[in-house]
């Protein structure tokens, strides 16, 4: 029986470590964990995300700017959200509306297809 979640993982390109910690740490606010030993040398970082985990490895060979594959970060209110994007000169692409939330996405530096969601 499956309980849950544990972790999800995105990819950056290999190398770019630090331009996706500023990203996801400085800017979106997430708060880098240590991975474990036997992992550390296989690049990338982890990072806590409420109660789960979201994985960011290294891989190289794809264009990530193609696929519809995203995470998507619960908040209280996409307003905020919307314009600290905006102020880091991130692109804000309107999603579908579904009934009962408010959300938007966007390519994180890297590509990725990210979508901020709220209840409404």
């Amino acid at each position: 029986m499956i309980t849950g979640i544990h972790h999800a993982q995105i990819t950056i390109p290999k190398g770019a470590e630090e331009e996706g910690r500023n990203f996801y740490c400085k800017i979106l606010g997430l708060n880098e964990i240590e991975k474990p030993a036997p992992l550390k040398g296989r690049g990338g970082f982890w990072l806590q995300v409420g109660d789960r985990e979201v994985h960011v490895g290294t891989e190289d060979g794809f264009d990530r700017h193609t696929t519809k594959s995203h995470i998507a970060y619960q908040v209280e209110d996409v307003a905020p959200w919307r314009a600290k994007l905006k102020e880091n000169g991130i692109a804000i692409l309107e999603s579908v509306a579904i009934p009962n939330y408010d959300r938007f996405e966007f390519r994180d530096p890297f590509g990725n297809r990210v979508e901020i969601i709220a209840s409404v």
